[in-house]
């Protein structure tokens, strides 16, 4: 009886027009078990909702499209180039690693014109393109937390989100370009980055540690 209810009191009116809609932005709800990318003090990393969503992905390269402003985080095997490894090596428990890569983030910094001593946060999308699964961030969609000085000299980093400017007076985006904004091929326009391992290098020649992983950029794919 209770589903006979239900759809009685159902409206079916396919006229309904959503122009004038918009898609209330994902960021402004709480997204504990989002996927989520953070760059802060030269650092990278991923969130544990990304690890748990791809539970048998070990390495993954990053890829970036500087004209759409977006980064996808494509699972890999260790043997393909340009491949690193986003999280812990426990076979207990996998959690996220950081990842120093002073190059990548001054690049990204740059390219976005952010502030060096910010964190920022992404939100993004587990998707299927191309027949491979990968993670799609927006680079225009950050939350912001901003660091300031405190009058004794210290860093106070705010757990507050700051949003872009230009989200003051909208919701989110208008409904058809919110249906476009994930549609993305994977090889047009984007570039490989690569994390050089100094460090397994290191100890492989001198067998001593000496730099941190690094990131440089490779060639668009094609």
């Amino acid at each position: 009886m209770a589903a006979d209810n239900n759809k009685e009191m159902e409206i079916i009116d396919e006229t309904v027009p959503l122009d004038g809609y918009e898609v209330v932005r994902g960021e402004f709800f709480a997204h504990l078990y989002e996927p989520s990318f953070t760059f802060n003090n030269n650092k990278i990393s991923v969130n544990t909702a990304c690890i748990r969503k791809l539970p048998d992905t070990e390495y993954v390269q990053i890829l970036v499209n500087p004209t759409e402003k977006k980064l996808a985080v494509r699972p890999c095997s260790e043997s393909d180039k340009d491949s690193f490894r986003w999280c812990t090596a426990s076979a207990k428990k996998r959690s996220p690693k950081q990842v120093t890569c002073r190059v990548f983030f001054a690049k990204i910094i740059s390219l976005m014109d952010w502030n060096m001593g910010y964190r920022y946060k992404l939100v993004g999308k587990l998707i299927r393109s191309g027949g491979e699964l990968l993670f799609i961030f927006d680079l225009k969609t950050p939350e912001i937390f901003v660091r300031t000085i405190k009058e004794d000299g210290t860093e106070k980093s705010s757990r507050t989100p700051t949003y872009p400017a230009e989200w003051e007076h909208q919701f989110g985006v208008p409904v058809a370009e919110h249906q476009k904004a994930l549609q993305v091929n994977i090889f047009d326009g984007y570039a490989v980055f690569s994390i050089q391992d100094k460090k397994t290098k290191s100890k492989e020649s001198e067998g001593t540690e000496h730099e941190q992983p690094d990131i440089f950029p490779t060639e668009p794919v094609h």
